[in-house]
C-alpha cells in the first residue's frame, strides 16, 4: 500500500513538475523568426558536435544553423557559445565558434562561455559571468522551455527560438530524457537550491 501511495505520488509530482515547466514560459518560445523580439545577446546551448560513429549531430548543426539565421536577420547582435569542455580534446564551444565562423558569422561577434557544463549552468552564467539580464536563448523547443524557465528564475528577461527538431517524427528517447530533466530542473531550482560548477570573475561582452 505504502509503495503504492509513494508511486502515485512521484507521478504526480514528474506530471505537475512538466507542465510547470512547459506552460509557464509557453508564450516567450518562438518558432518564427519574424515575430522574435530583438535581444543584444543570444545564448546558444551546447551539444555534442557528432554522434556515434563520427556522424554530423543534427541537434547541433540545426542550433548553428538557427544562431547564424537569427544573427544575420539582425535579431541577435552577439552570440554567447556555452557547452561542456569538462576533458582533453572534447570542446563544444570551441566546436561552434568554427561552425558559426564557417557560415560568415565574424569571431568578433562571439563569445565562448567555456563552463556551460549543463543548462542551469549556461543559463545563470550568462548574468553572474556574462552581465546579461537580456537574451534569446538557441536549441531545440523541447529544451528551450526548460531553459526559459530557469532563466525566469534567476530574474533573467529571456526569450527562445526553436532551431529545427533532429529527426522526423518522435524522438522517445530524447523526449524521456526532458521529462526527467524537468523534473531535476524543478528539484534544483526550489529544492536542491543548485549552483552553477563555477563561476567567477566578470566578463564583459563588447557590442
Amino acid at each position: 500500500m505504502y509503495l503504492s501511495a509513494t508511486a502515485i505520488l512521484i507521478f504526480l509530482f514528474a506530471v505537475i513538475c512538466n507542465k510547470w515547466v512547459i506552460n509557464s514560459p509557453s508564450d516567450r518560445v518562438f518558432t518564427k523568426a519574424n515575430e522574435l523580439p530583438e535581444n543584444a545577446v543570444g545564448l546558444v546551448l551546447g551539444a555534442n558536435p557528432f554522434m556515434t560513429g563520427k556522424r554530423h549531430n543534427p541537434y547541433f548543426d540545426n542550433r548553428i544553423s538557427a544562431a547564424v539565421e537569427l544573427y544575420k536577420k539582425g535579431k541577435v547582435k552577439h552570440l554567447l557559445v556555452s557547452g561542456d569542455n569538462h576533458k582533453y580534446g572534447y570542446n563544444e564551444p570551441e566546436e561552434m565558434q568554427k561552425a558559426l565562423m564557417a557560415q560568415g558569422v565574424p569571431e568578433s561577434a562571439i563569445t565562448l562561455d567555456f563552463a556551460g557544463f549543463r543548462t542551469l549552468d549556461s543559463v545563470v552564467r550568462s548574468k553572474k559571468v556574462f552581465q546579461q539580464n537580456k537574451i534569446t536563448i538557441l536549441s531545440q523547443r523541447f529544451h528551450n522551455h526548460r531553459a526559459v524557465f530557469i532563466a525566469s528564475r534567476y530574474g533573467i528577461d529571456a526569450v527562445a527560438y526553436n532551431a529545427a527538431d533532429a529527426f522526423p517524427g518522435v524522438n522517445t528517447k530524447t523526449n524521456w530524457r526532458e521529462y526527467l530533466a524537468r523534473c531535476k530542473a524543478v528539484l534544483d531550482l526550489y529544492v536542491l537550491r543548485k549552483k552553477p560548477k563555477f563561476l567567477g570573475e566578470k566578463i564583459e561582452i563588447l557590442i
